[in-house]
């Protein structure tokens, strides 16, 4: 009987060309070779540069005159533009300082205003040169009518601020009552009468001394009035601030 045959098996035999691409990939880099690689790198591009830049001086040395002229006159065009534009940018901005300017002038002038219009309406109070008239009822005559017309003296010599004990008067201040139950406004007050006025002294006094005028008035009636001349009057009595039912400011 005849020996069983052996099988053999054989490993596949390597060429050497599957040997040298076993060898080169995958690719083993070292540090070394890294580092010498992105030197080259950029070596080249530097190169590339200067040769793209000497092509570009070559290209305009070669240039026709009439390219070099357009090329000028491009640049001129640009020049001119970045020009314009930044005088328009300089013009803005003295605009809007200007603008700021005047919207603050204009701020401050309504705040003076609004603080004379405060001191006529008696929202507010005041200080500055005038007088005291202080009048003296020992005969109890002085009446609602006598106060009132030295009220209406001393405006018209340009009195810009009155208190008279403790009540501010203003454009629609009344005075009511009898002699020695007199009322400002509503309040009651007593003698001795005291004006507290803020206005130019020189025109104040005289209004009141002039020949029947409210000087002698209150002299015929037993009554005395003596007026004092100051640098600084203060008039601190407030009203409150009303709102009128009907008028309107026609600028709404």
């Amino acid at each position: 009987m005849a020996p069983e045959a052996e099988t053999a098996h054989t490993e596949p035999e390597v060429t050497g060309r599957q040997r040298l691409l076993a060898g080169l990939w995958p690719p083993r880099v070292t540090r070394a070779q890294l580092v010498v690689a992105l030197l080259l790198f950029g070596l080249g591009l530097g190169l590339a540069i200067q040769v793209r830049s000497t092509g570009d001086d070559e290209a305009l040395r070669g240039a026709r005159q009439e390219d070099l002229v357009r090329i000028l006159d491009e640049l001129d065009d640009r020049t001119q533009r970045l020009e314009d534009e930044k005088a328009r940018l300089e013009d803005q901005r003295t605009e809007l300082e200007n603008s700021s300017d005047q919207a603050e002038e204009a701020r401050k002038q309504t705040l003076e205003k609004e603080r004379q219009l405060g001191i006529l309406a008696g929202t507010v109070a005041a200080q500055g040169p005038g007088i005291t008239l202080t009048i003296e009822d020992g005969a109890g005559a002085v009446d609602a009518d006598m106060l009132l017309d030295a009220i209406q003296e001393l405006r018209a010599a340009g009195a810009e601020a009155i208190e008279v004990n403790g009540v501010r008067t203003v454009a629609n201040s009344y005075f009511s009552g009898d002699p020695g139950d007199i009322e400002v406004d509503g309040r009651a007050i007593k003698a001795p009468y005291r004006f507290e006025v803020i206005g130019k002294p020189e025109d104040l006094e005289p209004a009141l001394n002039i020949p029947g005028g409210v000087v002698q008035t209150l002299e015929k009636e037993q009554a005395t009035a003596v007026v004092t001349r100051s640098e600084k009057i203060v008039v601190d009595a407030l009203r409150p601030v009303q709102r009128p039912d009907y008028a309107r400011s026609s600028s709404q």
